[in-house]
């Protein structure tokens, strides 16, 4: 596993760091070095055909940046914005560019460390996700965190084909 680590974060890892976040009672974590920044719920200009999964866009000084709902990418009912929701803008890396995308979650936690060595790999049945969603379970005092693939979760390809799969079905 430690080789995946390496390859997928471009840094040795002993230990990594990882913001942890909530998306209704679960736990989920993404690599702190693919964080740029986590906004208050900001407004958002909501963008016509888009995949359902795709709240909106926002600007970013200036930027447009998409903004997904991690609820719904996860084939879950819409977030509800409360006091906690918030916008974890992160740097993705395509074939092509590198882009900023917001996603939305219910509620930061903290930044943790978790050696390489407490990261078990995805398992083959019985999670709620997509597999390939998941880059691997972290144990964390005593329990565990899915770690987010977000190169799969944010495959920007895949949400676009999921937005003409949409106007597909509309249009008949």
């Amino acid at each position: 596993m430690q080789t995946v680590l390496k390859e997928t974060t471009g840094v040795g890892a002993e230990h990594q760091q990882y913001l942890t976040f909530r998306l209704g009672e679960e736990t989920f974590a993404m690599p702190i070095l693919m964080i740029k920044e986590i906004l208050e719920y900001p407004e958002m200009t909501s963008v016509p055909m888009m995949a359902p999964c795709v709240r909106g866009v926002l600007n970013l000084r200036g930027r447009v940046v998409p903004v997904v709902d991690l609820a719904v990418r996860f084939g879950r009912a819409a977030s509800k914005p409360t006091r906690r929701t918030c916008v974890v803008i992160l740097e993705v890396q395509t074939a092509e560019e590198q882009l900023d995308v917001g996603i939305i979650v219910d509620g930061v936690n903290q930044v943790i460390d978790i050696p390489a060595a407490d990261i078990e790999p995805p398992p083959s049945f019985g999670a709620r996700l997509r597999t390939d969603f998941i880059r691997g379970m972290g144990k964390v005092n005593g329990g565990f965190v899915v770690i987010l693939d977000s190169s799969t979760v944010l495959s920007i390809h895949e949400i676009a084909a999921l937005g003409m799969v949409t106007e597909a079905g509309t249009a008949s």
